[in-house]
C-alpha cells in the first residue's frame, strides 16, 4: 500500500474539541439573535378616533332563502341558480340579483332574473323588479353586478323549433337604475351566435 503524499489534515478526524467549538458557535448565534430583535410594534389609534365595526355599519345584501319568486313551478320548487349583489340604486344599501328557475328533472328550464331589496326596518327581503321573465325562455349563463349595473349573458333560441336542450343564441344585457326603473341596454361588443 502506498502512502499518501499529502499529510493528514487535522479536520478529517472529529475530536471532542470540534464539538465544543461547534456548540459554542451555535450558542453565540442564538444569543446574538435574542439581543438583536426588532423593536415591538407601537401602532396606536390617534386620540379622538375609535374603531368601528364594519358589520354594524355596512348593510347586508338581501338573502334569497325563503323568498316567493314570481315563478310558476307547479309541484317542484324554485331554485336560485346564480346571484350577485351590489348597490344598484345608489342609496348605500346593496340589492341582490338572482337567476331563478324551476327544479326540473330534465332539460334546461328557463330562468327568471329578479332584483331583491330589503328596507332597514323590514323583516324580509322582497322582489322589486323582474329583469328577465321565464316566459322569454332565456337561460342565464353569467350574472354580475358592476358599477351599479346588472350584467348578464343570456342563452336563448332563434325559433320554437330549436330544442330546449340546445340554445342557439347568446345575448349580453345590461340593466341600470334610471328614473325609478331598470333600463336595459346591450353592452358594447355584444352579439348573437
Amino acid at each position: 500500500m502506498q502512502q499518501s503524499a499529502v499529510p493528514e489534515l487535522a479536520h478529517t478526524h472529529t475530536r471532542p474539541i470540534h464539538w465544543v467549538a461547534t456548540a459554542t458557535a451555535v450558542a453565540g448565534v442564538v444569543a446574538l439573535t435574542s439581543v438583536l430583535q426588532p423593536h415591538p410594534a407601537t401602532a396606536a389609534q390617534t386620540p379622538g378616533t375609535e374603531a368601528k365595526s364594519t358589520s354594524a355599519t355596512t348593510p347586508r345584501a338581501p338573502a334569497t332563502t325563503g323568498i316567493d319568486f314570481p315563478l310558476e313551478c307547479g309541484p317542484v320548487k324554485a331554485v336560485v341558480q346564480k346571484k350577485a349583489t351590489g348597490d344598484l340604486d345608489g342609496d348605500g344599501r346593496p340589492e341582490t340579483v338572482a337567476a331563478v328557475h324551476c327544479d326540473a328533472g330534465m332539460g334546461t328550464p328557463p330562468d327568471g332574473v329578479y332584483v331583491l331589496t330589503q328596507a332597514a326596518d323590514a323583516q324580509r327581503p322582497r322582489v322589486v323588479a323582474t329583469l328577465v321573465d321565464p316566459k322569454d325562455r332565456f337561460t342565464v349563463s353569467s350574472l354580475a353586478v358592476s358599477d351599479g349595473a346588472v350584467l348578464a349573458t343570456l342563452l336563448g333560441y332563434s325559433s320554437t323549433d330549436v330544442p330546449s336542450c340546445c340554445p342557439d343564441l347568446t345575448d349580453s344585457a345590461k340593466w341600470q337604475w334610471k328614473n325609478s326603473a331598470f333600463i336595459r341596454s346591450t353592452p358594447a361588443g355584444a352579439h348573437g351566435v
